[in-house]
């Protein structure tokens, strides 16, 4: 019987694969990023990618992310995916070895006033697959490499909610920024209507300059009431994605003090980097189980050889159960054959183009992921510039505001020229912020897009 099991297994090792062998196609993009004005230099020698915790010095937003890593349910419910495919990929692994059980019993009768008792126990396995054509490991192949697309998927998951944490950080920040801007700008309206009004009263100005303080004032009032909603929102965003209500001590001080503890992470030169981004590897073990599935298909179409065996011994006294006489075994090998129906040709065809959508939907990661990368490069070459001139046109609004309004009171320019000026500072610094988030932002998504959190 052992001879038996062990011929089994030799021929399951020796059994032919049918899978198309697999070679990793190549990259459709080119091998390093665009290069030109928009783009900043790139370092060949410096590695591309880094940790989060490399990207973010804060730490009040570490805490806040380490958080959002233990307790986001999102993620969890990831990780549990993961479990229950590696629980999948050993179930259709243990397919492929004998499933061996033990039994034992007795029966005790008493019939025309004698005892006729009888005892067996035996050992063996039920209806093991040879796998003389490699299905079983076909299948199990599959199974490994879904298993370690879902691991991939987790660590796309992981890297994905680090950059949401962070932007959704950055964001409240920036918010909470426009609402003190937003607050600063209605005192200030509020002052220039009252004095407005007051000039109005001896007649120093008509009716209309009042008008037009006063719509100043409204603005500045409903962009207040419309910055406190976003900063609420804000909040339960972020609470969120930490999965629980996050402290006020952990809340952003500023943006200024975010952009000086966020970093930039280095995307290298060759876009190689692409092949090792975790949704990229995701889409090539796809790949490779629908691959192996051809291999499944295929060997549906030839004979299915399985064994039932088993060792044993029966007696009708307990006492010579082990003896010789006792002992017996048997083993009933089967084949079978599809011959007509069953769709085998059909699942062949089938499975080659499951294997063809993953070969496209592999491709198309890596072009995304060059695109998203090429993108964030385009974006971190400019944005600096973008910073500055921004800067630079706020300190203009404000020189020329305070010159009308100096004007203003002197009589020598109408209100509206002081209106209109007013209104380009707010203007201007409320597209300062926005600049300044953008920039943060753009080290967050190019964190992102790299996908190499080592």
């Amino acid at each position: 019987m052992m001879r038996l099991i062990a011929l089994s297994a030799t021929v399951a090792l020796t059994a032919c694969n049918l899978a198309p062998a697999y070679e990793r196609p190549a990259a459709p993009v080119p091998p390093a990023w665009p290069s030109g004005p928009a783009y900043p230099a790139t370092d060949a020698a410096q590695k591309a990618g880094f940790a989060w915790t490399a990207l973010i010095g804060d730490n009040r937003l570490r805490t806040v992310i380490e958080g959002a890593l233990a307790n986001n349910r999102d993620l969890r419910a990831t990780l549990a995916n993961v479990l229950a495919a590696r629980a999948q990929y050993r179930i259709q692994r243990a397919a492929q070895l004998p499933a061996i059980t033990g039994d034992a019993g007795g029966t005790f009768a008493r019939r025309d006033g004698q005892r006729q008792d009888s005892y067996s126990a035996d050992i063996g396995f039920t209806a093991f697959e040879i796998d003389l054509f490699g299905r079983l490991r076909n299948l199990s192949e599959s199974a490994l490499q879904s298993y370690l697309a879902t691991e991939e998927g987790a660590r796309a998951a992981r890297i994905a909610l680090v950059g949401e944490t962070a932007s959704a950080y950055a964001t409240l920040a920036a918010d909470q920024q426009l609402l003190a801007l937003s607050r600063d700008t209605l005192a200030s309206a509020e002052r220039t209507l009252a004095l407005t009004r007051s000039l109005n009263g001896v007649g120093l100005t008509g009716k209309l300059d009042v008008h037009q303080a006063e719509t100043l004032v409204e603005q500045a009032r409903s962009d207040v009431a419309a910055a406190m909603t976003q900063v609420a929102q804000d909040r339960n965003a972020i609470d969120l994605l930490a999965g629980a209500p996050v402290a006020d001590a952990l809340l952003p001080p500023s943006l200024d003090a975010l952009i000086g503890s966020t970093a930039q992470a280095p995307a290298g030169l060759s876009s190689d980097i692409l092949l090792q981004r975790p949704d990229v590897l995701q889409a090539e073990h796809r790949l490779q189980a629908a691959n192996a599935d051809i291999g499944a298909a295929r060997a549906a179409m030839f004979p299915k050889i399985s064994l039932t065996s088993a060792i044993g011994v029966a007696s009708s006294a307990l006492s010579s159960l082990f003896t010789g006489d006792a002992f017996s075994w048997s083993a009933t090998p089967s084949a079978s054959l599809p011959i007509f129906g069953g769709g085998v040709q059909a699942n062949v065809q089938y499975s080659k183009a499951q294997r063809d959508a993953a070969l496209a939907s592999y491709e198309g990661a890596i072009q995304s992921a060059f695109r998203e990368v090429a993108d964030a490069l385009a974006r971190a070459g400019t944005i600096s510039d973008q910073q500055r001139a921004q800067q630079a046109l706020v300190t203009s609004n404000e020189q020329a505001y305070a010159l009308t309004e100096q004007r203003y009171r002197a009589g020598i320019d109408p209100f509206l020229t002081t209106l209109i000026n007013q209104r380009s500072l707010y203007s201007a610094r409320r597209s300062a912020i926005a600049t300044d988030l953008a920039l943060i932002q753009n080290r967050i998504t190019l964190y992102r897009v790299i996908g190499a959190d080592f």
